[in-house]
């Protein structure tokens, strides 16, 4: 009922929530399996590094967020520092933008590996190709 009250009235926004259960270290195996149980929920141990990694994964498919790796020309990929963008608003001008706003206007075309390349040895795109989790991208400006 909330939320057919909150499409009418159109001043609620829903966002996405994870919620962490720490402590998995101090239970038993059954209250384990129970926390299982819980919808977005990801039981961890931040004392003993348990379950840290499987939070990670679920941050990133539950908050819908793309990892987008940037590749100076003649150089190797930085997995370093991967600029972080939300599906649907993964596009290469979005990603330009979201290092300076002057790259998308001085671009001539970007070069992507991955996913959303429909080759192995790089796809030549404009601004509106949309950029899946893990691409690699090189801008040539004009």
């Amino acid at each position: 009922m909330d939320d057919l009250i909150d499409v009418i009235e159109g001043n609620r926004v829903h966002i996405p929530a994870i919620y962490v259960l720490n402590k998995i270290d101090a239970i038993s195996i059954e209250e384990l399996d129970l926390l299982y149980k819980i919808p977005n929920s990801v039981p961890i141990s931040s004392k003993e590094w348990l379950n840290v990694d499987e939070l990670i994964e679920v941050m990133w498919e539950k908050l819908d967020l793309v990892r987008v790796y940037t590749k100076p020309r003649g150089s190797p990929p930085d997995y370093t520092a991967p600029v972080v963008l939300r599906k649907g608003r993964s596009t290469v001008e979005d990603f330009c933008m979201s290092i300076h706003k002057e790259i998308a206007k001085n671009m001539k075309f970007a070069i992507v590996w991955g996913a959303s390349a429909k080759h192995s040895r790089g796809q030549k795109v404009g601004l509106d190709h949309v950029l899946e989790d893990e691409d690699i991208v090189t801008i040539v400006k004009k």
